[in-house]
């Protein structure tokens, strides 16, 4: 699909809740996803303080000022926060429903469903506790209301497979304006090297626009 980088001389919607969401119109976004049992309370709570140590020690108030830091220092930020957060959603923790060929394939079909239709899709897995996407929503699309239907349909369907009820997701999924053609090829190689990152040789789905070009039940 065609690809626009973030332009910082263009306007930015920002809003918060606990993580930082920013849209530019006509942008591809890295999405993750990850269900409410991926990562236990306190390990999430430790990774949150050491998080806010390293931005207090540098000055930086909130995340809209990351981008005041240096390459080096944004690099490290994300070596050490982002990234480990991602480690963490790859040890398998939680029920891991995903991972279940018949779970799994409902959230791929809504993936696909709107592709073309409301948004456009670059690649894409299904893990066993979480999922990434590199998608382009529609021009009258908004990037949350995309996340929200993929989350709630899923949720209701697969609350009816296994007879289970109350949060099956995570409140909140992470988003990242996709920065350069660079950044593009980071995202979507680790995408596709995300289930032998995790050693996974089941329970996934990997995928690039409507195709699935792996699936390993």
């Amino acid at each position: 699909m065609a690809f626009t980088p973030y332009d910082p001389n263009e306007p930015v919607k920002r809003h918060r809740l606990r993580l930082p969401h920013w849209q530019q119109r006509d942008r591809t976004y890295f999405i993750t996803s990850r269900l409410a049992d991926s990562v236990p309370a306190s390990v999430r709570k430790t990774w949150v303080t050491q998080r806010k140590a390293w931005l207090s020690q540098r000055g930086v108030k909130s995340d809209k000022d990351l981008e005041k830091l240096p390459e080096e220092e944004r690099n490290e930020f994300h070596r050490k926060f982002t990234a480990k957060f991602h480690d963490l959603l790859d040890a398998g923790q939680g029920a891991c429903w995903l991972a279940k060929p018949e779970i799994g394939k409902v959230l791929a079909d809504l993936l696909i469903e709107g592709h073309g239709k409301r948004y456009l899709l670059d690649a894409w897995v299904v893990m066993p506790n979480h999922f990434h996407v590199l998608v382009e929503p529609g021009e009258s699309e908004s990037l949350g209301h995309i996340v929200k239907q993929w989350k709630g349909a899923s949720a209701r369907l697969i609350h009816q497979m296994i007879g289970s009820s109350g949060s099956f997701w995570q409140a909140e999924a992470f988003d990242h304006i996709v920065r350069s053609e660079r950044q593009l090829m980071h995202f979507r190689r680790y995408i596709a090297e995300n289930p032998k990152k995790a050693r996974l040789s089941r329970g996934y789905t990997v995928g690039m626009g409507n195709v699935v070009t792996d699936f390993s039940p």
